[in-house]
């Protein structure tokens, strides 16, 4: 069955460049990649997406990590995966969430490591299930960045929407 799984390159793994390892090692899922983009990440989006680790103690540090302030680096690659069993594929190659328990040759194993305040830098987030990948996904992208229907959508007429334009 065909499964959609969000990927973000982390600010770490950005800064490290490790961009192209990290997408060449994905390639050995043989998933297709159905949306790519860069993120700025607002406070609120990284809240959001870390929603479920809100009463850990290291909350404020995670939001400050996936935001970019402790790397100098004010961005993530967001990507989604999509084909059989993505999940499962991308979170093998990723390794154990703990770089330090992680594989050695998974993603996380290979480059992450562990902060001296404890937070895991482990370079890449991955969909947990099905459920939190959608959510995710929706999070992330609008309906009209994937290149496939994931989820139902609708159409709507917006007006007085302010955005940029190329001059």
């Amino acid at each position: 069955m065909n499964q959609a799984v969000l990927i973000l390159i982390k600010p770490d793994g950005l800064k490290k460049s490790l961009t192209g390892n990290i997408l060449t090692r994905l390639s050995e899922t043989k998933l297709e990649i159905v949306a790519a983009k860069m993120v700025r990440v607002s406070k609120d989006l990284a809240q959001e997406h870390y929603r479920h680790l809100k009463e850990k103690p290291f909350f404020n540090e995670i939001i400050k990590y996936l935001q970019g302030d402790l790397h100098d680096r004010k961005k993530v690659m967001a990507l989604v995966y999509w084909g059989k069993d993505a999940i499962k594929k991308c979170r093998d190659l990723a390794g154990a969430t703990n770089p330090e328990e992680a594989d050695p040759t998974s993603i996380r194993g290979s480059y992450g490591r562990i902060t001296t305040s404890g937070i895991y830098e482990n370079v890449i987030h991955v969909s947990s299930n099905e459920p939190e990948a959608e959510r995710e996904i929706k999070l992330w992208f609008n309906p009209d960045e994937i290149i496939v229907d994931l989820y139902p959508a609708k159409e709507m007429v917006q007006k007085e929407i302010k955005s940029k334009v190329w001059a």
